[in-house]
């Protein structure tokens, strides 16, 4: 039963794409290199460059959100351990 005026919301669930570079089921590893690869592509071609967005939807799908604080933390700390 609808009143008029109800709204409904959807969301497109989708998962990562296969990486042919993470063959092997442990996601650890294209977790850390996507969150790596969505921030070099910001630094290199700035913040609104729309194609970064799809290395962000990898990671935020594939890695656990403590990990992706501790490395916002140490990115704004000047800590993080990759380079980008």
């Amino acid at each position: 039963m609808s009143k008029k005026g109800d709204t409904t919301m959807t969301a497109k669930l989708e998962t990562a794409p296969f990486d042919p570079r993470f063959p092997n089921q442990n996601v650890t590893r294209y977790c850390y290199q996507s969150y790596v690869d969505f921030h070099r592509c910001q630094k290199k071609r700035g913040a609104n460059y729309e194609p970064c967005n799809y290395f962000k939807k990898v990671f935020t799908s594939m890695c656990p959100h403590a990990w992706v604080e501790k490395w916002n933390d140490q990115i704004d700390g000047g800590t993080f351990p990759g380079r980008i």
